[in-house]
């Protein structure tokens, strides 16, 4: 896999960088995501960093103009359309100026090491990659938390994906966006806003038609939180399911294995609790199932010698029940209509 040497890239001007962080009801992470992102580098100071808001009811839009006293370099605009997709296109296009040569996607539910943006335009300058994508290692404040961030990494939560936790850099088809060259950010029409969700992995295919290329900097390593409560993780991957879909539709793509397996999960234990009644072996389909989740709840606890470690198998099944939910419900609403 391609290494690279960020010192042999030239000395970038903080005016060529714009930072984006798209924000909906963040009150709780807002203020730990500016803070790690302007530490590290007095330059940092000089790089616009944006943050588009969908229309917050909670706390985050005070607290980021609060914050603006203290970082000049801080903007906030007003995203009416909400998504995140539709956040970074306003961004690029309103606050972008000629001089800006790349755009870095800030996520408030992350914890940045210190220099992220700058490391990411370096990473860009260096490979001349149209995009850098980078490994998110899940962290946990609560209990339920500390469970979701032991298991999401492991291929009974997302499946092993490469940004989950990897740790080779090179060239890669997808992962969790970093920085992009705007030139290809607008060569390609940037985000395809009718996504809610999956719109990375739908921007990344229009890419890769174009001939543009991904790297994975597994040098560059964020801390996320995940979701804290079942319902909200229930949300979360049952929109992951129907945007990756409402992809699979729109470029003709097949499934990964790994993305199949949620679905073969939760069709086979629908049809044994079915057909139990009048041919109970078929039980072995979901009980096998939860033989799985509950051996992985122990596992973890075991592993991380903690009882949070018994949350899990409840995770890893909502994610698993969610996402394939998720999935089936967008792939026959559509071919119905």
């Amino acid at each position: 896999m391609a290494e690279i040497d960020r010192n042999e890239a030239p000395e970038l001007v903080p005016a060529s960088i714009l930072a984006v962080i798209p924000t909906l009801n963040e009150e709780r992470h807002i203020e730990t995501c500016i803070r790690s992102l302007m530490a590290g580098d007095v330059q940092l100071m000089e790089v616009p960093l944006v943050v588009a808001d969908g229309g917050s009811s909670d706390e985050t839009v005070e607290i980021v103009e609060r914050l603006k006293s203290e970082f000049p370099n801080l903007q906030l605009i007003h995203n009416p359309k909400r998504l995140q997709a539709a956040a970074m296109n306003l961004a690029v296009s309103s606050v972008a100026t000629s001089a800006t040569r790349y755009i870095v996607r800030c996520d408030a539910h992350s914890i940045y090491p210190a220099g992220f943006i700058l490391s990411v335009a370096k990473a860009l300058e260096a490979t001349g990659a149209a995009s850098v994508v980078i490994p998110m290692d899940a962290v946990g404040d609560t209990c339920f938390e500390r469970a979701n961030a032991w298991i999401v990494d492991t291929p009974l939560g997302s499946g092993g994906s490469v940004h989950r936790g990897g740790k080779t850099s090179g060239y890669v088809d997808h992962g969790h966006h970093a920085g992009f060259n705007i030139d290809t950010y607008r060569q390609v029409g940037g985000y395809d806003e009718s996504f809610s969700h999956n719109e990375d992995a739908e921007y990344d295919e229009r890419v890769a038609q174009t001939g543009g290329k991904i790297y994975l900097d597994a040098d560059i390593r964020i801390r996320y939180i995940p979701r804290g409560s079942v319902g909200r993780l229930s949300k979360q991957y049952f929109n992951y399911g129907k945007g990756r879909a409402r992809n699979v539709r729109k470029h003709g793509q097949r499934l990964k294995l790994r993305q199949a397996l949620p679905v073969f999960a939760l069709l086979a234990s629908a049809a044994g609790l079915i057909l139990s009644p009048v041919y109970w072996p078929a039980l072995i389909l979901p009980l096998g199932y939860f033989s799985v989740l509950a051996a992985a709840s122990i596992a973890v606890a075991v592993w991380k010698q903690s009882p949070c470690g018994l949350f899990a198998g409840l995770i890893s099944g909502t994610m698993h029940m969610s996402w394939a939910a998720g999935f089936l419900k967008e792939a026959l609403s559509r071919k119905k209509s």
